[in-house]
């Protein structure tokens, strides 16, 4: 018998914007730079913070699971993103959600682990320039001056009324990321292109 499956490329949610968003920085003369970043792998990680099982998926990865609220913390191409006292989201490559799933279940042991790929939830967008902060203050209701929110930090809050992960970048002038849901990230590309016009 044939076999008849098809093979449909894979197609991030912001392909359509691509030229819009690369536009956007063209014509701001740098001031704001919009990227998408598809396809990270994002792997939601839940386990007890003082158990056994921390430390010995800290050392599988090679990264210490950040204990601070609202830190991140990176090492390499890993970044681990805190969301709660007991609840993780362990950002790496593209295509490697398995590995990291697999080395997360082998290192916690019997230990009490929940271990889920959420890498087709949502994408990435990477916000960068020396505008920024301006950008993402116009619709964020947090406070993002750098004493407050600074390198290293990370927040579950709203942009333009949705709901995101926002990372500041720890790298100098990496920016940010916000993490959006798939669903929603058509919608918050074109109001980030429309609060750029002003940088344009």
């Amino acid at each position: 018998m044939a076999d008849t499956a098809l093979t449909i490329p894979r197609r991030s949610p912001l392909a359509h914007a691509a030229d819009r968003l690369a536009a956007a920085t063209r014509t701001s003369g740098g001031a704001v730079r919009l990227a998408e970043l598809p396809f990270l792998a994002q792997v939601n990680v839940r386990l007890d913070a003082k158990g056994a099982a921390a430390d010995a998926v800290g050392l599988a990865l090679g990264l210490q699971l950040p204990l601070e609220p609202n830190t991140v913390v990176r090492a390499g191409e890993l970044t681990a993103v805190w969301l709660g006292p007991d609840e993780w989201l362990v950002v790496g490559p593209t295509g490697g959600q398995r590995d990291l799933e697999s080395r997360i279940r082998a290192a916690s042991g019997d230990e009490p682990v929940a271990v889920i790929d959420v890498s087709a939830q949502r994408t990435t967008l990477l916000v960068t320039g020396p505008r920024a902060r301006d950008l993402l203050a116009h619709g964020c209701p947090l406070d993002l001056h750098p004493r407050v929110f600074g390198a290293g930090c990370c927040a579950q809050t709203t942009l333009a009324r949705t709901q995101i992960v926002l990372v500041a970048r720890d790298e100098p002038k990496a920016g940010f990321w916000v993490l959006v849901r798939s669903s929603f990230a058509g919608y918050l590309t074109d109001w980030l292109l429309d609060a750029a016009a002003e940088y344009v």
